[in-house]
């Protein structure tokens, strides 16, 4: 498994940037934005982390919160540049 996360880490820090702008234009903190989804704030941390050193999946239902919550649709997390 973690060879398959390793082979899309780029595509999983591109996911994780989106959310984390799509987050701040909304105005929420990563600790109230975790709430929110039902999440703690180290996951929110990792899932936005683009260090390169983690790699971090997530599910469809919580990727689906995350659109809810953010009121942005879904495939706008995975639109390419």
């Amino acid at each position: 498994m973690s060879e398959l996360r390793e082979q899309y880490r780029e595509r999983y820090q591109c996911l994780g940037l989106r959310i984390a702008f799509y987050r701040k234009r909304r105005g929420y903190t990563q600790e109230q934005f975790a709430e929110l989804i039902g999440k703690s704030w180290s996951f929110v941390s990792q899932i936005e982390a683009n260090n390169g050193k983690q790699v971090k999946g997530i599910s469809l239902d919580t990727l689906f919160t995350i659109s809810d919550v953010l009121e942005v649709p879904v495939e706008r997390f995975f639109l390419m540049d």
